[in-house]
């Protein structure tokens, strides 16, 4: 029974990832509609997605910061079954859209259910599985990343307006929610309620009051972990974000730029399949190591073809590539190492404040480098990437130091089923 909630977790971060790429596919088909309208009217500038990405992060980040108090009084199975439905609304609502004030209307729920899914699951995960699911569950956010714009695309290449690409998605939404529903029963099992979880667990939903944003800053280590995470998901977004540029201002033909600017992701993607095996051998820690030693070996490899000419372009797109192999572990070692450092009774409001800090990240420092990139150099962005990285690496160790190893045994993170880890 276990493996069958296992998939319909999984299912559900496939559809946290579908939407994900939807609006960047589909701009230039929007913007191409005679029939949708900007602000004003007429065609909406080049620039106006950026206020549906920010409504989108705005709302992720609240519900982020709630996610505490709203698990703690509905349960982290309720939370993720309302929030696939409300996130399946939000996209049959897109798929309506004629103007840009609507489609800022519906990234509001959108993103509301975006937060509330992240953070529940990523905690349930954190305190119930062995570190390898953890791996797993955001490879499988990347299928549903990738699967997403090729929805839009093949809707797109057929003659169909872009609301159908949102249409489609949408419907697989309905499905992911109806999983999710289904599984319903099978949460309390994981939960206790059959007596299998361990008692470290059920202090994470024993009778304890939601954690303010300030007592949450006041726990040893959590400043350091949510710094952490806002370097991390900088590095990634920036890197993701800028790949292409950096590789046309080397001299890259537009076309392999983009290409291997989604090799990063796909690096992520892959590599996060092959991280959840390497659990069995390496606990959290490590794997969060490993992942920085790659990610520094592919930000070397782009500087060096940034920084020497006679470097052909290629090493840098095949740095790209290394990086995002090596960001793949980082995330969800972050997470799934979050009870261990700060006890579960602590996981779902920090994993809660990790999640905003997420957004902040990807949300505030891909621009400031745009800007730096603008009035320097694109070439800027290996060193952009490394000092990010070493800022990381350096929280990261604080945070080891500060905390230590709490309720659930650093094994826990391996093949083996430790204290809060369900094998699978």
């Amino acid at each position: 029974m276990i493996h069958l909630l296992l998939a319909a977790i999984y299912l559900a971060f496939v559809g946290l990832g579908l939407p994900d790429g939807l609006l960047g596919a589909a701009w230039p088909a929007m913007r191409a509609d005679a029939a949708f309208r900007g602000f004003g009217g007429g065609t909406p500038p080049l620039s106006h997605s950026g206020i549906v990405f920010a409504i989108i992060a705005i709302c992720t980040v609240f519900s982020a910061l709630q996610s505490d108090r709203v698990t703690k009084r509905f349960g982290a199975a309720r939370v993720t079954a309302f929030s696939t439905a409300l996130a399946a609304v939000a996209l049959f609502g897109f798929s309506r859209c004629t103007s840009m004030a609507q489609l800022c209307v519906w990234a509001v729920p959108y993103g509301l259910a975006a937060g509330a899914i992240d953070a529940a699951l990523n905690n349930y995960v954190a305190l119930h599985f062995a570190s390898r699911h953890m791996s797993w569950l955001h490879c499988m956010w990347g299928v549903g990343a990738t699967l997403g714009p090729y929805v839009m695309g093949a809707a797109l290449t057929r003659g169909a307006p872009w609301q159908r690409g949102y249409l489609l998605v949408g419907c697989a939404q309905v499905c992911v929610a109806a999983a999710v529903c289904a599984s319903l029963p099978l949460w309390k099992r994981a939960d206790g309620a059959g007596g299998d979880a361990p008692a470290d667990t059920a202090a994470a939903t024993g009778d304890r009051r939601p954690l303010r944003l300030a007592e949450i800053l006041r726990v040893r280590g959590a400043k350091e972990i949510l710094f952490c995470f806002f370097c991390y998901c900088a590095i990634e977004q920036s890197a993701g974000l800028w790949a292409a540029t950096f590789l046309a201002h080397r001299g890259v033909d537009p076309e392999r730029a983009a290409f291997y600017a989604g090799m990063f992701y796909l690096g992520i993607t892959l590599g996060r399949g092959v991280g959840g095996f390497a659990t069995f051998k390496w606990n959290d820690d490590q794997m969060l190591r490993i992942g920085e030693g790659i990610v520094l070996l592919g930000v070397a490899l782009v500087g060096a073809a940034a920084l020497a000419h006679a470097v052909p372009a290629g090493v840098a797109c095949t740095g790209f590539v290394v990086a995002g192999f090596g960001c793949a572990p980082v995330y969800p070692s972050v997470i799934h190492s979050t009870p261990a450092h700060f006890g579960a009774d602590k996981s779902q409001a920090i994993i809660g404040v990790q999640m905003a800090f997420a957004y902040l990240g990807t949300t505030c420092m891909p621009p400031l480098f745009g800007v730096l990139a603008r009035r320097v150099t694109p070439a800027l962005l290996p060193l952009w990437l490394l000092a990010l990285l070493a800022l990381m690496a350096l929280l990261y160790e604080r945070v080891v130091r500060v905390t230590g190893v709490r309720r659930f045994a650093a094994r826990a993170g391996r093949g083996r089923s430790g204290p809060g880890s369900f094998g699978g």
